[in-house]
Parts: structure tokens; C-alpha cells; sequence
């Protein structure tokens, strides 16, 4: 009862540790995300600051674009004048006056078409082309069909300009920047998932740091924009040909992983466990039922001989009553051999007692035993004399149960053919018995499981 007792206080004892070991391991893994989570939303932070950033510059160069755009058309509209009154005006100083006018514009390309759409003059085209043979049609119809004509009246003619190569240059860099803007905000280093929608906030236009397979599917993509919605106010940005769209974001995906960490840690380790705990148990288990089988036959050997004797006995006094007094002593042996059996047997378990006893003696006795039970064949040899005391704290029983054991396995080994030696050497405060058999000995692949139940 007592160990039962024992057992069940461990197993108290065994999971209250083991609840001390998770709790603190949750904290301090709890702790560790939590300083995780900290620094993902402060990256967070900084990415949606850096894109605000970037926004403005967009914003203020797409301004200067404008004003840019609306100087080169206030320019064109001013060579329009200029030539209108160049044509109707006679006077000398006036025409030097227009003319430097038309002069300084470096930049801008015009051309005036007449009625039959042949041009009549051009400005900054290049290379220069033979107006003589120059016709409003076309590349050059394309090119200068960007912007509306301005008319000049009375003349029939009409004033056709583009933007200047400068402003071309700059406006190619600044679609450039626009598209390094949106793969920066898309492909952004701090792993944040991010949507770009259109005005209407449902249209995607790109996306980054998602699964490309999953975004493909419909109910995935709004169920994500819906998500992020939740998650953070959009930030609107503003291009001068997309115009207005929307950046969706949320925390990054390792973030989310890492909340689930703790307790995919607690399964994993719970799970080992159990099924750690579930193996050992059954090796236990199966442990036990060899030990228990191995002791059954052990038992039956054991106390198999000494009853066969016994019956021997009985049967020859029934048929000759003349033996009665041998066979008397003989059964008062059996019996003797069966109380020995007994007493090994019931101190399975239990911590032996030690009594004084000479070593020798239980030796010599034991062989004795042995070989009037082994194969004729089987020699013993015992190197010392049977006069020789050696005197020390011994279970006897139990010892003569381990020599026995060893000498009938030596017998198995040798296969009933064979020699077993028995040497004893002092040393000190010990007693080395050697137990020698000529068999063919233990491979190698055995010898770890050589004292393994069953």
C-alpha cells in the first residue's frame, strides 16, 4: 500500500512540475513575442511614415509637373499671340519686338499649319525637316495631337505644339520614380502585406507579400482587403495619369505566426510527451509480463525437479518398501531444496538479508548440486580448496540461485558438451568469482541485452 502511496505522490508531484515548466516557459515565450510584436509594429510604423514620405515628394513633384505643363502652354499661347500680331502689324519696331519674342523660345516645339495642312513655319523640331514638302500627317499629326490647336485668326492657320524634350526627361523620370514608389510599397523590406486599390477601394491593383496563388482567387483577395480595412485606415495617394488610389496594409505575417508560436509550442511538446509517455509505458508493460513469464518458467523449472524426485521416491517405496529409508532421506532432501526455492522466491522484491557465511562452502555445495542435474559430458573445475574460509556477509540462497543460473546457461552454451571453471581471488575488501566455460560466447550484437527479463 505503501508504494502504491509513494507512487501516486510522485505522479502528484511529477505533473505539478511539469505545470511549472509549461506556465513558465508560456511566459517567457509570451514575453519574447511580445517584444517581437513591439518592434514588427514599429516597423510597421516606420514603413507607413517612409511611405508618407515619399507620398509627399510625389505629391509635390506631380505639383511642379503642373505648373511646368501650364507654363509651356501659357508660353505657346503667347507665340499664337505673338504671331497674330506679327502678321497684321507694319510697324518696324513692333516686328523686332515680336520676333525676339519668337526667338528666345528654345524649348518648345510648334509648327503653324495652313488651310491644305502644309506647314508653313516650325520652331525646336528635330532633326529640321524640308517644310517645303511638310505635311500635317502621319507621326507628326501624331505627335502634335496631344494638345488642342490654338487658331490664329484671320490667317486661316493654326498653332500645334508638344511638350519640350525637357519636359518629356522629366516626366519619364518622374513615371520612373512612380513605378520604383509602388514596388517599394508592394516589395517593401519589413514584410508587411500590403494591397493597392483604385478610388473605389474594391478594384486591386497590385499587391505584395502575399501568396500570388491565393490572391488569384476572388473570395481570398476581398477577404484580405476586408482585413486590412479593419486592421489600419488606408493611405491615399495620388498619380498624375492612375489618379487616386489606396494602400491597404496589416501586420506582417511572421507576426501572426509568432502569436500562434506558444501554444503550437504547448501541442508539440504536449504531444511528445504523451507519446513518450504512452511508449514508455507499454516497454514497461511488456517488461514486465517477460519478467513474469521468465519467473514462471524459472518456477516451474525450479520446483519441477524436486517434485519429479519426490514422486520418483514415492513410487519405488509403493513397489519396495525396502527403500523406505533411503528414499526418506532423499525426499527429506527435496523437501529441503523446495524450502530453498521457497525462501528465493519470496525474497523477489524485497532487499536481501545478509548473514555471515563462508563463500566456499556455498560453492562447493551448489556444484555439487549441479552435477548430479547435468549432462555427463559437462566437467566442473574449482580452482581453489574446499578447505579454504572466506567468510563474509552473504545471501546464501540467493547467491547459490545466481551460480546456478550461470553455470546451466554455460551448459546451454556449450550444448550439453564441455568444461565449467570456477575461480575465487581475494582483493582487499572484495571477492572476485570467475566463472569460466569453454562455450562459444556472447556475439557482440547480444551482449548489450544480455541481462534484459525474459
Amino acid at each position: 500500500m505503501e508504494l502504491y502511496t509513494k507512487k501516486k505522490r510522485w505522479k502528484i508531484i511529477l505533473a505539478i512540475l511539469g505545470i511549472l515548466i509549461i506556465a513558465a516557459s508560456l511566459f517567457y515565450t509570451n514575453m519574447l513575442v511580445a517584444k517581437f510584436a513591439q518592434a514588427e509594429r514599429r516597423n510597421v510604423r516606420l514603413w507607413a511614415d517612409a511611405v508618407h514620405r515619399k507620398l509627399r515628394l510625389v505629391k509635390y513633384t506631380d505639383a511642379f509637373f503642373r505648373q511646368l505643363r501650364n507654363s509651356e502652354r501659357q508660353k505657346v499661347e503667347l507665340l499664337a499671340d505673338v504671331y497674330k500680331r506679327l502678321l497684321r502689324n507694319d510697324n518696324s519696331s513692333d516686328v523686332t519686338f515680336y520676333l525676339n519674342i519668337i526667338n528666345r523660345n528654345q524649348d518648345v516645339p510648334v509648327i503653324i499649319i495652313d488651310d491644305k495642312g502644309k506647314v508653313v513655319f516650325y520652331r525646336n523640331l528635330y532633326p529640321k525637316p524640308d517644310t517645303s514638302q511638310l505635311y500635317f500627317r502621319g507621326k507628326l499629326k501624331e505627335e502634335f495631337s496631344v494638345y488642342p490647336p490654338i487658331p490664329i485668326p484671320q490667317t486661316g492657320t493654326r498653332l500645334y505644339y508638344k511638350n519640350s524634350l525637357v519636359f518629356n526627361q522629366l516626366q519619364y523620370i518622374l513615371n520612373d520614380y512612380i513605378s520604383v514608389f509602388m514596388s517599394e510599397i508592394t516589395a517593401n523590406s519589413s514584410n508587411v502585406p500590403v494591397i493597392v486599390t483604385d478610388s473605389t477601394q474594391k478594384n486591386i491593383l497590385q499587391f505584395g507579400n502575399l501568396n500570388d496563388v491565393r490572391m488569384s482567387n476572388p473570395v481570398y483577395a476581398n477577404r484580405m482587403l476586408e482585413e486590412m480595412k479593419k486592421q489600419n485606415e488606408p493611405i491615399e495617394i495620388s498619380f498624375p495619369e492612375q489618379g487616386k488610389a489606396y494602400i491597404f496594409y496589416k501586420s506582417s505575417n511572421l507576426l501572426t505566426r509568432m502569436k500562434w508560436f506558444p501554444v503550437a509550442q504547448i501541442v508539440v511538446i504536449g504531444f511528445f510527451l504523451l507519446v513518450a509517455y504512452l511508449f514508455f509505458s507499454a516497454s514497461r508493460k511488456s517488461e514486465q509480463n517477460r519478467v513474469w513469464a521468465g519467473m514462471a518458467k524459472e518456477t516451474a523449472h525450479q520446483i519441477g525437479t524436486p517434485l519429479s524426485s519426490i514422486l520418483a521416491w514415492v513410487e519405488l517405496i509403493k513397489l519396495d518398501e525396502s527403500n523406505a529409508k533411503m528414499a526418506a532421506e532423499e525426499i527429506t532432501k527435496d523437501v529441503k531444496r523446495l524450502e530453498i526455492i521457497t525462501e528465493r522466491f519470496s525474497k523477489i522484491g524485497s532487499t536481501p538479508s545478509l548473514e555471515e557465511d563462508n563463500l566456499t562452502k556455498i560453492i562447493y555445495d551448489t556444484v555439487a548440486y549441479l552435477k548430479l542435474r547435468s549432462p555427463s559430458k559437462v566437467k566442473y573445475n574449482i580452482l581453489f580448496p574446499r578447505e579454504k574460509e572466506i567468510i563474509l556477509p552473504v545471501n546464501a540462497s540467493l547467491f547459490s540461485w545466481v551460480l546456478e543460473n550461470l553455470c546451466k546457461n554455460a551448459i546451454d552454451a556449450m550444448n550439453g558438451k564441455g568444461s565449467i571453471t570456477i575461480d575465487m581471488q581475494e582483493e582487499s575488501k572484495q571477492v572476485m568469482v570467475d566463472v569460466i566455460d569453454t562455450g562459444k560466447g556472447i556475439p557482440l550484437t547480444e551482449q548489450k541485452s544480455v541481462f534484459n527479463p525474459g
